[in-house]
């Protein structure tokens, strides 16, 4: 890994003040969203699997942690590097801190499990057993289970001078086990490791009751190693380093990401074993001595290791304890009048505004495709996909439709996307099979924009229909992440997503654009500019954002400049924020809050001037953060109509009056819940948000 991707928000520092009292951490920042989304876990009053769900990403959420960022500051600790990030930590420091807090919060998340959510989860008869607890006839029946299902697919490792300890894949777990000759009376080392096509909790035939699978391969480990004592076994788990750069100049890219997965899986180092409270010293030693760790690096869990398998609780068929469904609606604007609405047609009439997931992603977006693939008068599609779902889907085969049809179809691809590169090497080459024209964006950076362009032949010549969305292309996510999309049939804006389409596939230098705000070439400036004109305001000005995170240190000072200034500015950050708010003769006009709740807050929006109605909003896939800003291609869309301004107003509002979901960041990093009133005027933003989507579609 290159020492420039790591060292990202000191180059971005570079030219402002340096005093590091006024930026916050931004690991330790991530590791306090982290901690927010924890405390979903710990609601008494929340549906138990859902409390069990959200225990399992914050777990997923650790792991992606590590394998990516604690890995960067691991590298450069090993590098030498003693560059300082903007706050004024070294990464040593960085690392030193991180570490630890990462500590406290596995402690509680285990602590949550083992003490809360698993007895109430026994107390409404779903339990998890230790094989020690089971009857005789609950053993028969796993070890019928193990025979048929476990024992096939597993392979017990030896540990010797003929046999060299084995490479520990990245996020498996395992056991060490210490077996004794009967014969010899030595003690020998193996590892065997729990394949991933297994349950990571296996149900027992009544279906409410879940056994960890590594006790039930420890209890038939004599199946493993006939003839051998059993001398002790542990599990453990290993995270690694996933991050590895590309040569962005490799003349194939595909095979380029191919490898970068190949060394993903192969070749990451350690940055952390977890082990349990019970593995005595010498396992222990084995494993970080081979492993090449120190004990920084090891994780002591005081229960299950990898509670990321809680997702599987899920499917069980237990409504009274899930979150109430929340129908996603069509929005009023499409409802349609006949069969099927005519999108085209209702977009001549007006820009139209979706908020997913209230807002159906279905009769939306997916529709808008699919009715392009389908109209004989399209000529063209163009679309950019960073994530979306399978070969099944219906965007996926609707631009695979079109193409076989005879259309012009582009689907912009982007393989870097960090996790789903696999998943995108196989849409690409399912498009390009129907006959798509897949390309793969610009050298060095990633296409992170979500826009979609459709070219119609009308009786009046070509028209242009747009989409420009805060979200992925993908239905999965859009009934779980809170997005916007913009649907448009502006002459402008099609000529600009035109031009926009016509750099990223061929040869053409980027042009100034007078609607988008497109990066790297024009956003960080764009917004520079509009934050400074109600800068320039005092506090007849107004700048209200809400994004993902916020770690860019000019823009931060860009928005310290506004408050010093008297600038009203709110701040909706789900989760990395390193400016300090309310901060006397810095900070003092600035809030900064964080949704954390049912759905994942996932748009971003930007409002600067006093009057909603009237002010500049946009909207779009970017959050200020270097890399968002200055290495991906990134677009945000104005939002023009009154009515639609109204819209994004009525979401703002209802999210900055939050008193159930929200929490505030103080001047000294601290995040706390808002207070919540006594009396009638709590506010849920997501269960408001969906009453208004339900009440407007019922209306149309």
């Amino acid at each position: 890994m290159s020492d420039r991707h790591w060292q990202e928000d000191a180059a971005a520092a570079s030219g402002i003040r340096s005093d590091p009292a006024r930026y916050l951490n931004r690991e330790l920042s991530w590791l306090d969203f982290n901690r927010r989304v924890l405390a979903l876990a710990e609601d008494p009053a929340a549906p138990l699997l859902e409390r069990a769900k959200f225990l399992a990403i914050f777990a997923q959420n650790l792991d992606e942690f590590l394998q990516v960022r604690v890995s960067g500051l691991q590298d450069q600790m090993d590098a030498g590097l003693r560059t300082k990030t903007p706050d004024g930590l070294d990464p040593v420091e960085q690392l030193r801190a991180v570490r630890a807090r990462a500590r406290d919060l596995v402690a509680r998340h285990t602590e949550i499990f083992v003490d809360d959510v698993k007895p109430a989860l026994e107390a409404v008869g779903i339990r998890f057993t230790g094989w020690d607890e089971l009857t005789g006839a609950d053993r028969a029946e796993l070890a019928a289970v193990f025979e048929q299902r476990i024992f096939p697919v597993l392979t017990p490792l030896a540990v010797d001078p003929a046999h060299p300890f084995p490479y520990i894949s990245n996020l498996s777990l395992n056991l060490a086990v210490l077996v004794r000759d009967d014969r010899t009376l030595e003690d020998r080392f193996a590892r065997v490791k729990v394949p991933a096509v297994l349950p990571r909790f296996v149900a027992l035939a009544d279906a409410h009751r879940f056994v960890p699978v590594e006790q039930v391969i420890a209890a038939h480990l004599d199946r493993l190693f006939p003839g051998m004592e059993i001398v002790t076994h542990h599990p453990f788990r290993v995270t690694r380093n996933t991050d590895f750069e590309l040569d962005d100049e490799d003349e194939d890219l595909l095979e380029a990401i191919e490898e970068v997965l190949h060394r993903r899986t192969k070749f990451g180092k350690v940055v952390r074993l977890e082990i349990d409270t019970l593995m005595p010293d010498e396992v222990r030693d084995v494993l970080q001595r081979e492993l090449e760790i120190d004990d920084d690096a090891v994780t002591v869990v005081d229960g299950p290791l990898d509670l990321s398998g809680l997702w599987a609780l899920l499917a069980l068929d237990r409504p009274e304890l899930k979150d109430t469904p929340w129908p996603a609606q069509t929005p009023a604007t499409l409802v349609p009048t006949e069969l099927r609405p005519d999108i085209f047609a209702m977009l001549r009439h007006g820009d139209i505004l979706v908020h997913h997931p209230y807002d159906s992603f279905a009769t939306s977006v997916e529709a808008f495709i699919t009715q392009a693939a389908q109209d004989p008068d399209v000529l063209a599609i163009k679309q950019t996909i960073y994530r979306t779902a399978g070969a099944e889907s219906a965007i996926v085969s609707a631009l695979a439709d079109a193409a076989r049809e005879g259309k012009q179809v582009v689907a912009l691809i982007e393989l870097k996307a960090r996790f789903d590169e696999q998943a995108n090497m196989e849409r690409a080459r399912v498009l390009e099979e129907a006959g798509v024209h897949v390309v793969y964006g610009l050298v060095g950076l990633k296409t992170h924009a979500k826009i979609i362009l459709v070219v119609r032949q009308e009786a009046d010549g070509i028209r242009r229909y747009c989409h420009v969305g805060t979200g992925n292309y993908n239905p999965k996510t859009a009934s779980l992440y809170e997005d916007l999309g913009l649907l448009t049939a502006d002459p402008q804006f099609g000529a600009e997503l035109t031009e926009l389409f016509n750099h990223l596939t061929g040869y053409s230098r980027p042009v100034g654009y007078q609607d988008l705000l497109v990066a790297p070439e024009a956003l960080r400036a764009g917004l520079a500019e509009r934050i400074r004109a109600q800068a320039a305001a005092g506090p007849a000005g107004r700048i209200v954002m809400k994004m993902n995170s916020l770690v860019d240190p000019s823009l931060i000072d860009e928005l310290y400049q506004a408050s010093a200034a008297g600038t009203p500015v709110d701040l909706v950050v789900r989760g990395i924020c390193c400016l300090r708010p309310g901060v006397p003769g810095l900070s003092e006009t600035i809030r900064v809050r964080s949704i954390v709740g049912r759905y994942l807050e996932h748009s971003r929006m930007f409002r600067f001037g006093p009057d909603p109605l009237t002010a500049e909003w946009y909207i779009g896939s970017a959050d200020l953060m270097p890399r968002n800003l200055d290495r991906r291609v990134e677009a945000l869309a104005p939002v023009r109509d009154p009515a639609l301004r109204g819209r994004l107003e009525e979401i703002v509002a209802t999210v900055l009056a939050d008193t159930d979901l929200a929490w505030e960041l103080d001047a000294d990093g601290t995040w706390s819940r808002v207070p919540q009133p006594t009396d009638d005027r709590r506010v849920n933003a997501q269960c408001e948000l969906h009453r208004r989507a339900a009440e407007r579609a019922h209306r149309a």
